[in-house]
């Protein structure tokens, strides 16, 4: 028992936990400021709340991981052979149940302790799990269901966080949303690289497959620039009600720099070992960047999530030295 634990945490693949993690919290950062500088009806969410909130945004990734293992894993064979559930360490049935039955607890606790309203991104984000591993084989359409599943965190951890007082969907709300969706499709576009391979073997076309090495390593530095031209042109039209501070500012232009490097190193190495390696500086682009957007309502906190994630990204990757799993 205890190896098939070891094995299913290892399919998490921990370092991922904060691609859900840090844009949940920034749903929950965003409730907790309206509640505490607004008089809507939200009610700032207790210490143990946020808690039990952030928990189950923080294992999200790894439990749902489990589910996108099964369902790819034809091309994990090709692309990621010593993975467990592909060498067997890792039986597929018994992980599959782990996951439904912790699935079903989040559920139960959204509904009953958190807030009911809360297990509709919950029920999308699982749907759009299952839906991600179909559709990325049909060019952009794969990224943009990861984007869209991802999104659905801050929604969960704002939903969850308290009652609502005001109107669901407001311009600004849907803006900084569209923002999230994007930054995510980009951390996935760059993933495939990896995979190139596998993926052209399997006939899985991946954007990547489908546009071919050459011009897609150039998509990928024009694609770099898009979330901060997206934010430019919702902020200029007024749609987004935060103003930006000096702090935002810091943090954006430091996100923007690992978007450029992610970039660039794809650029220079779209195949070979490097390109695993080079998942870090992916990974740090996007959570980094969801982190700056805190800053807009809450400076010390984004600061926190912003270097912490960093630093905590980097260190549990560098644990996973099998580049094949």
């Amino acid at each position: 028992m205890f190896s098939r634990i070891k094995a299913y945490i290892k399919s998490m693949r921990l370092y991922y936990a904060f691609v859900t993690g840090i844009p949940g919290w920034l749903g929950v950062a965003f409730y907790e400021h309206i509640a505490n500088d607004f008089d809507t009806g939200e009610i700032a969410p207790s210490m143990s709340r946020k808690f039990i909130i952030l928990l189950l945004l923080f294992l999200s990734w790894g439990i749902n991981q489990i589910i996108n293992d099964y369902l790819g894993l034809k091309e994990d064979k090709l692309n990621a052979p010593s993975r467990p559930m592909v060498t067997g360490e890792l039986p597929v049935k018994w992980a599959l149940s782990v996951s439904g039955i912790l699935i079903f607890l989040t559920g139960v606790i959204t509904y009953f302790w958190l807030e009911p309203i809360a297990l509709i991104p919950l029920i999308l984000g699982v749907l759009l799990n299952i839906i991600y591993e179909y559709a990325k084989g049909h060019g952009i359409m794969g990224n943009i269901s990861f984007g869209l599943m991802i999104s659905m965190t801050p929604v969960f951890g704002f939903l969850a966080s308290g009652p609502i007082g005001e109107p669901y969907f407001t311009k600004s709300r849907v803006s900084v949303w569209l923002i999230i969706v994007i930054i995510n499709s980009l951390m996935t576009y760059f993933t495939y690289f990896k995979d190139y391979k596998g993926d052209k073997r399997s006939n899985k076309k991946t954007i990547i497959v489908a546009k071919g090495l050459r011009k897609a390593r150039t998509i990928g530095l024009v694609a770099s620039f898009i979330p901060y031209l997206l934010f430019a042109f919702i902020y200029m039209n007024d749609m987004i009600i935060a103003r930006a501070n000096k702090a935002f500012i810091i943090l954006a232009v430091l996100s923007f720099f690992l978007h450029m490097w992610t970039a660039l190193l794809y650029f220079k190495n779209p195949i070979g070992k490097k390109t695993y390696y080079s998942l870090i500086t992916n990974f740090r682009a996007c959570i980094c960047s969801q982190a700056a957007l805190i800053a807009l309502f809450n400076v010390e906190l984004a600061f926190v999530l912003f270097i912490s994630s960093y630093i905590l990204v980097g260190f549990i990757f560098n644990l996973h030295t099998n580049y094949k799993a």
